[in-house]
């Protein structure tokens, strides 16, 4: 086993790599209350924490220990937690990626002809596993749509293209498994609308992708969009002079 971090592979680090531990489940936040005069608490539900990964690693051996530090200084500039989080997948978990970074130092035990080992320990802020083949659906009508990757409801991106005028009675109406998300003007025919679930925010783009306005004044909701794993109906609508060309789904698959 083995594991790429931000594109570069543990083999191409020189170093031997096996998955110790990951959460089947991640780190819950529990909500309760207690009661005077009531035995236990009231559940309110929980939510997701972070999610930690655990890796073993071991260096080959070297001729000497100059050769084993420089491996191990290539290593800390590698993984330097100082630098945010980056794309994680583990050989052991094909086809998935975590956003992960350093949580814990990392101590090296010196070992027979000078090879090393040591403990990597990284933690997922988003809990969630996400899908290395991205799930891009075009619709430019009404239609169901199905989800390949992942157990876990995603937070897609939606890019609309189209015209709305200004007017008041001229708005897009998408409905993703019931839920509503009207859409008013003005847009332009050169312009997209980008809805991010995840990020809860929408931009307005020109033909290029350049942004070039806040879009959240176009929704006359803050309903962000989720998708289901597997299928999901979405349902289009026009009113007044509006039209839709093109709507892109960006699913962002992803496992709990």
């Amino acid at each position: 086993m083995g594991f790429y971090f931000n594109g570069v592979s543990s083999k191409e680090m020189g170093i031997k790599a096996h998955l110790v531990s990951w959460n089947t489940v991640p780190t819950l936040r529990g909500n309760t209350g207690a009661v005077p005069g009531k035995s236990g608490v009231i559940d309110f539900g929980a939510e997701y924490g972070e999610r930690y990964i655990d890796i073993y690693c071991n260096v080959y051996p070297k001729a000497n220990f100059a050769a084993l530090t420089k491996v191990l200084d290539g290593v800390a500039d590698w993984l330097d937690p100082t630098a945010g989080v980056k794309q994680l997948i583990l050989d052991d978990v094909p086809g998935r990626f975590f956003w992960a970074r350093l949580s814990d130092t990392v101590d090296t035990e010196k070992l027979v002809r000078y090879s090393g080992a040591f403990n990597l320990r990284f933690m997922c802020p988003d809990p969630y596993a996400y899908s290395t083949e991205n799930e891009i659906f075009s619709l430019a009508e009404s239609e169901s749509i199905v989800r390949q990757y992942g157990n876990a409801v995603s937070a897609p991106i939606y890019t609309i293209e189209g015209y709305i005028p200004s007017e008041a009675a001229s708005s897009i109406t998408i409905s993703t498994n019931g839920n509503e998300l009207t859409i008013s003007g003005p847009l332009n025919r050169n312009q997209r609308l980008v809805i991010d679930s995840d990020l809860l925010t929408a931009t307005v783009t020109d033909e290029e992708g350049y942004t070039t306005g806040n879009g959240l004044s176009h929704l006359q909701s803050l309903a962000f969009p989720s998708l289901l794993p597997k299928t999901n109906v979405i349902e289009i609508a026009t009113a007044g002079k509006a039209e839709l060309t093109s709507l892109t789904i960006d699913a962002r698959s992803r496992w709990k």
